[in-house]
């Protein structure tokens, strides 16, 4: 697998900004947050990260486990998203290979499904191809039989084969502190448990504890709060965001393989993952505001174990889930399904304060370094 083009850019610039305690303050410790402030250490700049929790604990641990290019993003057409996914996900597999690897994958095909096998096949073709040298193993078809070894649990009326791919698997709590060391390596001071109330576009920052501090820039990457901290500051935005919770299970069994599943009456698709030992089933896509608690409802709970249950033998019911995982994901505004919904983000400036709205953990470091870049340009 060939790397080199993806290694961090060596002749980033050093831009001469007014001197302070601080050129930049990234507001957010998610691992969007951890990349920017990465991408602007390295720069030479002196740079801030204020989290009101604790580091990587939000969103950015909340996610279904995969480093992957969203094989299901095809279907909308996001090509540049997909291949930039899965630049990135060898880029993470390299850096860090004690948290992130490779996992095998199976779709099933069977009689009832809402997509015909021709569309799997090509659509993984397609998934490869964008991969290039950097593809982790060339996708192939299983017959019913091969499908049963490498899945032995799965059902096996109307059951015609599979298709197995290889894709990413992350830790992703262990992997954003793994990228805020490397943030706090390159020179960043992290902040635990400061919380922002409100930011000027003149570079001030009022904190809940009373204190005003002043920085010469401000990124607010604080993922499904972004457009609420502006709200609450008083900057105008063109740009809005549809909050989505997504939940999973974590049951107390292991598989040898994930599979990629059709939710039952719906378009939209589940993974079946081992992970850590256990298996983790997920995930959901309900629209919520942040005044709800994000937590796995009964009906999403319900939900994911029907879906489990249509395509496996030994059935799963509520007294199996070790525990639930819910975070939201902050995508930009949109019409219809949020399961059709993009992952792509929006970067605005707004005097000293830059404002990133949506996002994906995948492709956080490319949006670190855009977003550093933008936050940095000369006004």
């Amino acid at each position: 697998m060939d790397l080199d083009a993806l290694e961090r850019p060596s002749h980033l610039a050093r831009l001469a900004l007014p001197t302070g305690p601080f050129d930049l303050v990234v507001i957010g410790g998610g691992i969007v947050g951890a990349g920017i402030a990465w991408d602007a250490a390295l720069r030479g700049l002196s740079v801030a990260l204020v989290e009101k929790g604790d580091f990587a604990s939000g969103t950015s641990s909340k996610s279904s486990k995969l480093l992957h290019g969203g094989l299901r993003y095809l279907e909308t057409g996001h090509l540049g998203l997909v291949r930039a996914g899965l630049r990135e996900r060898a880029w993470w597999i390299r850096q860090a290979p004690h948290i992130a690897h490779s996992i095998e994958l199976l779709i099933p095909f069977y009689e009832h499904a809402r997509r015909p096998r021709w569309k799997y096949g090509l659509g993984l073709r397609i998934y490869n191809a964008l991969a290039g040298s950097l593809s982790l193993g060339a996708s192939h078809w299983l017959d019913r039989q091969a499908t049963l070894e490498a899945l032995p649990g799965l059902r096996e009326d109307g059951l015609a084969g599979s298709y197995r791919f290889l894709d990413g698997q992350m830790d992703d709590r262990a992997l954003g502190l793994w990228a805020a060391d490397r943030a706090r390596e390159a020179g960043v001071n992290i902040e635990q448990h400061q919380a922002v109330a409100s930011v000027s576009v003149q570079g001030e920052l009022s904190m809940l504890t009373g204190d005003v501090r002043q920085y010469d820039r401000v990124v607010n990457v604080t993922g499904p709060w972004a457009a609420d901290l502006m709200m609450r500051s008083g900057i105008a935005s063109r740009y809005a965001l549809e909050l989505v919770r997504g939940s999973h299970l974590l049951v107390d069994r292991a598989m040898p393989c994930g599979a990629l599943l059709e939710v039952p009456g719906s378009r939209r698709v589940c993974f079946v993952l081992p992970y850590q030992g256990k298996t983790l089933i997920g995930t959901t896509e309900v629209i919520q505001t942040l005044g709800e608690p994000v937590i796995c409802s009964e009906e999403e709970s319900k939900e994911l174990i029907d879906t489990h249950n249509a395509y496996f033998r030994q059935p799963i019911s509520t007294a199996d889930i070790q525990s639930t995982i819910a975070g939201l994901r902050p995508l930009l505004r949109f019409s219809g399904d949020a399961a059709t919904a993009s992952r792509e983000y929006a970067i605005e400036r707004t005097g000293r304060v830059v404002a990133v709205y949506g996002g994906k953990w995948t492709t956080s470091r490319l949006l670190g370094e855009a977003v550093a870049a933008v936050a940095l340009r000369a006004e």
